[in-house]
């Protein structure tokens, strides 16, 4: 083992223990908040991992989508709903803890079976491309996927344009009220009785 794979073996090792870690957290910490920054550090480890497999574009895509976008929209939800309510104990709550569980161990065990029986050794084949990754997606999205791309970007477009015309609505009330006196234009509002009541006294205290 030379150093190069020396740094990326260490690398690897840091970056898992950091993102099992703080899975970790996000599951066990009955503060939501620290959940969601924790979430944040999951994530992070991960675009760490995309960079030891020279997937640059995905690292980036990573970072820019799941840390940048939404990270940010589970804190904002969480800060803006800003609930403070204490969880409650719930009744036979160690079942449900048990079943969930049993159901890790099974998804851990499954997925250590596939990678021990999973062969990771790539034949080389020729000279590695000296393109980077970005390139050969841009190649491929302007090629190969241009249609699928071109539609991605259409339906995107049409739900921005609805949630601004959902945002911009006018707010028209449901019920319309039919009850309300309404006065002709020409005529004059009626005097109220206290003041017509007042005024006949006055007269007849002067006659």
């Amino acid at each position: 083992m030379d150093l190069a794979q020396g740094v990326q073996f260490v690398s690897f090792a840091l970056l898992a223990l950091m993102m099992v870690a703080a899975a970790l957290g996000v599951v066990l910490f009955a503060n939501i908040v620290y959940s969601a920054f924790l979430l944040g550090g999951v994530f992070m480890s991960i675009s760490g991992l995309y960079l030891l497999l020279n997937a640059d574009f995905v690292a980036a895509a990573q970072v820019l989508i799941y840390v940048g976008a939404v990270n940010v929209l589970i804190l904002f939800a969480i800060m803006l709903v800003n609930k403070r309510q204490d969880f409650k104990v719930l009744p036979n709550a160690w079942i449900r803890r048990g079943a969930t569980g049993l159901v890790c161990v099974g998804l851990f065990a499954l997925l250590s079976t596939m990678i021990l029986s999973t062969s990771w050794s790539i034949p080389i084949s020729g000279m590695a491309s000296s393109d980077s990754s970005i390139m050969l997606i841009g190649r491929h999205f302007f090629s190969d996927f241009l249609l699928p791309f071109e539609l991605a970007s259409v339906f995107l477009l049409m739900a921005m344009v609805g949630a601004i015309i959902l945002a911009r609505r006018d707010i028209l009330p449901d019920e319309v009220e039919t009850n309300i006196s309404q006065t002709p234009i020409l005529s004059l509002p009626e005097r109220p009785r206290e003041l017509i009541s007042s005024s006949s006294e006055s007269s007849t205290q002067k006659s």
